[in-house]
């Protein structure tokens, strides 16, 4: 198997299994719209199998850092719109992941009288750096079940919008101790209603959204990203292969496009749940964290994934699938531009055809 080999995923046939993943640049503008600058930014990767685009928040009360961006308004799909017509005007396909952060929002940027949200009322351990310094996690709301459903609408929504918006199909971020990351993990979801408790109960709120989103688009048109690995903000589960495999075999059972599993190309052999959840899932899996070539090779040979996903390395080579085709340098990331504001280390990485332009 070959990251060249076309591959169909759900509704989509793809041309090559090299995946952009979505990685929030913070280029969005002050209404959290998507900017004339993104589009260009996009469009130039479209020659990756799949993008999916960076997270976008699925709430007016999930606010993130400046800069990202959001899905919940008309000004939003608007330039969202913007961003996948350019995609498809270059011949590639574009997922729009969708986002809430939970528990992991800043007090301080909700209204006054709103808490952020959780499924049980425990801080995320740490802070954010803010303009006025350093603000911890505060304590946030445990939802009820009737604020569970209007959360799931909420998503619901989002998916209209990235409908409307042109996209083809959307992502539903469950990673990175994020909101329904903090559902599916026990040692931030505490419940003893139908939400909490068995893996399958934890399970319950992301299914509620792939079923919501499926009466809008079909199933076929949606991916779940999972980090199973992750541990940041002091989010765990006692275990790990059990939770993520239960999660992975019901999300098999809607017949999703694909799990997108953060699984570093450097965690050890013994700790790898990519071979657990391919198995549990029996759909097309996307593995990303530090590959490379010739990791992302081995990784398809060993059977332990079918497409790989390719972060600072798309960042900084636009025409990545070219550049591992021919066998061409890479142009190095530059770290300190991976959040800003204007066109500087996002839209001027130059492509081998600039080089040999001159």
């Amino acid at each position: 198997m070959s990251l060249f080999e076309p591959i169909r995923i759900g509704a989509l046939d793809l041309p090559n299994r090299l995946v952009m993943p979505p990685m929030g640049r913070t280029r969005a503008d002050d209404q959290r719209a998507p900017t004339a600058l993104m589009a260009t930014y996009y469009r130039q990767r479209a020659d990756a199998g799949l993008i999916i685009a960076e997270g976008a928040q699925v709430s007016p009360f999930s606010i993130s850092r400046p800069g990202s961006t959001a899905i919940h308004n008309a000004i939003q799909v608007a330039g969202w719109r913007r961003v996948a017509e350019a995609v498809h005007a270059a011949g590639g396909r574009i997922f729009q992941q969708l986002s809430h952060h939970g528990r992991r929002v800043l007090a301080s940027r909700l209204p006054p009288g709103q808490a952020p949200i959780a499924p049980s009322a425990i801080a995320a351990e740490g802070f954010l750096e803010t303009r006025e310094g350093r603000e911890i996690f505060a304590v946030p709301r445990a939802l009820t079940v009737d604020d569970i459903a209007r959360v799931v609408a909420e998503y619901r929504q989002a998916a209209v919008n990235a409908r409307d918006a042109g996209f083809d199909g959307v992502e539903i971020h469950g990673a990175s101790a994020l909101l329904v990351d903090q559902f599916l993990r026990d040692g931030t979801n505490r419940r003893t209603d139908q939400y909490g408790g068995s893996a399958e109960n934890r399970a319950r709120f992301l299914l509620e959204i792939v079923d919501a989103i499926g009466g809008v688009l079909g199933t076929a048109r949606i991916g779940v990203r999972l980090s199973p690995h992750f541990g940041g903000d002091g989010i765990v589960d006692s275990n790990p292969a059990r939770t993520f495999s239960t999660v992975a075999e019901l999300l098999g059972t809607r017949r999703i496009a694909y799990i997108h599993l953060v699984e570093s190309a450097l965690t050890p052999p013994a700790d790898r749940l990519s071979a657990a959840l391919r198995t549990a899932f029996r759909g097309p899996l996307i593995v990303c964290g530090d590959y490379d070539q010739a990791s992302a090779e081995q990784a398809l040979a060993e059977g332990r994934a079918d497409l790989v996903g390719f972060g600072r390395l798309f960042i900084a080579n636009p025409d990545l699938p070219a550049r591992f085709r021919h066998s061409s340098a890479l142009n190095t990331p530059v770290t300190a531009s991976f959040y800003g504001r204007d066109a500087r280390g996002y839209i001027d990485y130059p492509t081998l055809d600039d080089l040999k332009a001159g």
